[in-house]
């Protein structure tokens, strides 16, 4: 078997894409004939990232990294994330000579300007010296790979995601569970500035909204927006059958790589309704399986006449093990078209 090295400051109890997707890379390495270790905050003293306090910080040092590939003995590295355990690794694996790969889960140059008053092009630039410098950088959707490679950024690999299709799926007895009015339009994800959730909350819709997950922004909106309910950070079956319940996923984010809450929702048998931009655009633009506008009222209400078999069987189409399988495929071909040493500095 290959060992595998993943670095990631995003990990549990954080719910989110990254980990969701690592999480599945991980059960399905051994029938892929691969080995993985994860270098995570767990490993790590953390202190809280200001403003965002569920997200931990690792005080990660390149002495302890070095000590941990000593024993590990990797073959691959892979460095998910451009945190603090991501930039320690990174300068590690340059320093002793060892390949790399990376992967681009986050617009932190929109994040991070939603907040703060930095400049896009000063963080584009920063992330991209950091993933130039492996052999490839992984990347969800196609349009990405566009908008990245036009920023600069080398040896570009696809790296899709998939969907648990048995745990999230229609289960008819689930209709009108919620004990809202209907029809119920849901959002799941972080409750956070930088996804743009108000949008979604705003709009004249009947029936109910129906907000899952928690987030810095959770107080404010609630506040904001009593008519909305907020059912908090639900997992497993609990978030299956809110899916099940609900007749619309409504995904108001402009910044989204992906979002694997579409492929959770359309397996359930929901349309969804998103704006015309990266992740919607290449999971459901042209699917007939959702409706992408700059109007999201008219998208959501739209959306309502969708064939729920339809998007079901769109989700099908998606699968963690194909997911898995090409995440390992890039780490090996990135590597052997590298030599094994970093392309850059």
């Amino acid at each position: 078997m290959m060992r595998v090295v993943i670095a990631s400051d995003a990990w549990r109890p954080q719910v989110n894409g990254v980990v969701r997707s690592l999480e599945n890379v991980a059960a399905h390495a051994c029938s892929l004939g691969a080995d993985v270790h994860f270098v995570t905050p767990d490993a790590f003293t953390t202190v809280p990232l200001p403003s965002y306090g569920e997200i931990r910080l690792a005080l990660a040092g390149t002495r302890r990294l070095r000590r941990m590939l000593a024993e590990l003995k990797p073959d691959f590295v892979h460095i998910a994330t451009e945190g603090p355990i991501g930039l320690a690794m990174r300068r590690v694996c340059l320093a002793e000579g060892r390949g790399f790969t990376t992967s681009y889960h986050t617009r932190f140059p929109e994040y991070l300007a939603a907040r703060l008053p930095v400049p896009e092009r000063w963080s584009y630039a920063a992330l991209r010296r950091f993933h130039n410098a492996g052999a490839g950088v992984m990347v969800s959707t196609p349009t990405l790979e566009r908008e990245l490679g036009a920023r600069g950024f080398a040896n570009i690999m696809r790296w899709s995601r998939g969907v648990d299709a048995d745990l999230f799926r229609p289960r008819a007895d689930m209709r009108g569970a919620l004990g809202v009015p209907g029809p119920v339009f849901l959002y799941v994800g972080r409750v956070a500035v930088e996804k743009n959730i108000e949008a979604f909350l705003k709009l004249d819709l009947p029936g109910t909204k129906v907000v899952v997950g928690d987030g810095p922004a959770r107080a404010r909106l609630q506040q904001s927006f009593p008519q909305a309910r907020f059912l908090g950070t639900l997992t497993g079956e609990k978030l299956a059958e809110v899916y099940a319940a609900s007749d619309v996923f409504v995904f108001p984010s402009l910044t989204d790589t992906f979002g694997i809450v579409l492929l959770e929702a359309l397996a359930s048998g929901l349309p969804v309704a998103a704006f015309p931009v990266t992740g919607p655009l290449d999971v459901v633009g042209g699917t007939g399986c959702g409706v992408l506008d700059m109007d999201l009222r008219n998208a959501a209400l739209a959306a309502l006449d969708i064939d729920r078999g339809l998007c079901r069987d769109l989700a099908l189409t998606y699968s963690w093990q194909a997911s898995a399988g090409q995440f390992f495929d890039n780490i090996v071909r990135a590597n052997a078209s590298a030599g094994g040493v970093p392309l850059a500095a």
